[in-house]
């Protein structure tokens, strides 16, 4: 994983700026979440005294000179990898506080990491929040000490994977969506508009079958995938939640992916390979990230296009939290406070392919370029389920759902054939 995410960092030297025209650049390393049965959380220790910002506006806080950050690869730029994606040498001059970053490949690393200790920061996916919240790695966020909060885009300013009871465990920093991403050639005048043709049997527009020529995510989350595909497809399973599962809710995504799995050509974690197989290996259609899609067709002009299909998609909306025990937390208020800015918010959502949690970074970074949200997937914003850790909670009283760590021993088994 380590080697994928160094990967990851040289491609954006190249892809950077012909991507700062499209709009579009790359995401984060696999996020493989942990498996665990996250109970409700309960609030966690109030966070220590903190800035509102890195400014001169607190000029009775004392920041402690450090921050450490728990961050997926290309979260945390300083412009080691590219001069023009930067976002961290202005804060440190403002602040005095140094950042170092540790990059972790999966949501299962940074939950460890953050277990162990030592780090102030992690920017954690919705299917890793949840646990670190009823886990009491994080505390609270005072968001007063956070004054660009209320500029959050108000959809994400009290979502579930990071708030609980009203109480704020972390700030938006990021989101994505898992697009499925198509090939026009195999497709032509028809482009798909379900993915039933990756869940289904069937020829495909160039008259070939989709057996051996679609991809599925290799992660257990991607049971949410399965879920929702039954949701619109099967309404007589009930199905309104697909991470809130009751028995046989879940045992039908898992026999949906059964019978998929005969179709797959490959269950993909590497981005990198997924782009090869889609260009060298026939693949025609499969769940992804708006970066594989941006790159294949605005980098290497592949006939490669995507969409959010009817019955919607999953996606990932990420969020900086504060460990209990940080040791500066001063500086990770004034860290929290910069990761709202405009300007970080566009070039982070160019560097990334993601969406800004702050909108009005749509307007204005030559990175971003005037269509750069919207080639990222804004206008499907309220398409998307994202992703959350799945508990035994249904959410509405019952407490007969599948928890996480069915989903991880169950997908396990599909991909090995049982």
């Amino acid at each position: 994983m380590k080697k994928f995410a160094f990967k990851l960092l040289v491609l954006f030297v190249f892809a950077s700026l012909v991507l700062s025209a499209c709009g579009g650049s790359a995401p984060a390393a696999t996020k493989a979440p942990v498996a665990t049965d996250a109970p409700a959380a309960t609030e966690a220790p109030a966070a220590t005294e903190a800035p509102a910002a890195a400014t001169e506006a607190a000029p009775s806080i004392e920041l402690e000179g450090e921050l450490s950050i728990v961050a997926w690869a290309g979260y945390v730029e300083r412009g080691e990898t590219d001069p023009a994606y930067d976002w961290v040498t202005k804060f440190e001059a403002a602040t005095g506080c140094m950042v170092t970053v540790k990059t972790a490949a999966t949501s299962d690393e940074m939950v460890a990491l953050m277990n162990e200790g030592g780090f102030d920061l992690v920017t954690a996916s919705g299917d890793a929040s949840n646990r670190l919240i009823s886990g009491g790695r994080v505390q609270a966020i005072d968001v007063s000490r956070v004054p660009s909060y209320e500029k959050i885009d108000e959809r994400l300013q009290d979502a579930a994977w990071h708030t609980v009871d009203g109480v704020h465990y972390g700030v938006p920093y990021s989101s994505g969506q898992n697009v499925l991403m198509y090939n026009t050639d195999v497709f032509g005048d028809t482009p798909p508009t379900s993915w039933d043709v990756v869940f289904t049997e069937m020829n495909l527009p160039d008259g070939a079958t989709n057996k051996g020529r679609i991809q599925a995510y290799d992660g257990p989350i991607y049971v949410a995938d399965a879920a929702l595909y039954l949701k619109t497809h099967n309404p007589e399973l009930g199905i309104t939640d697909p991470y809130a599962l009751t028995r046989d809710q879940f045992t039908a995504a898992i026999e949906l992916l059964r019978t998929q799995r005969t179709l797959i050509n490959r269950y993909w974690h590497d981005a990198f390979v997924q782009m090869d197989d889609f260009t060298n290996e026939g693949v025609a259609a499969s769940g992804s990230w708006p970066f594989q899609s941006n790159y294949l067709k605005f980098v290497n002009a592949q006939p490669i296009d995507k969409v959010v299909p009817v019955e919607g998609a999953t996606g990932w909306a990420d969020s900086t939290m504060l460990h209990v025990d940080s040791e500066h937390p001063n500086c990770a208020y004034a860290w929290m406070e910069h990761s709202l800015d405009p300007k970080v918010q566009g070039d982070l959502a160019a560097w990334f392919s993601n969406i800004p949690v702050r909108l009005e970074a749509c307007v204005g970074n030559e990175l971003l370029g005037a269509e750069g949200c919207k080639n990222n997937g804004l206008d499907d914003f309220d398409k998307i389920y994202w992703w959350r850790t799945p508990t035994s909670d249904c959410g509405d009283g019952r407490k007969e759902c599948v928890p996480y760590h069915e989903w991880v021993t169950n997908y396990v088994a599909v991909i090995g054939g049982r």
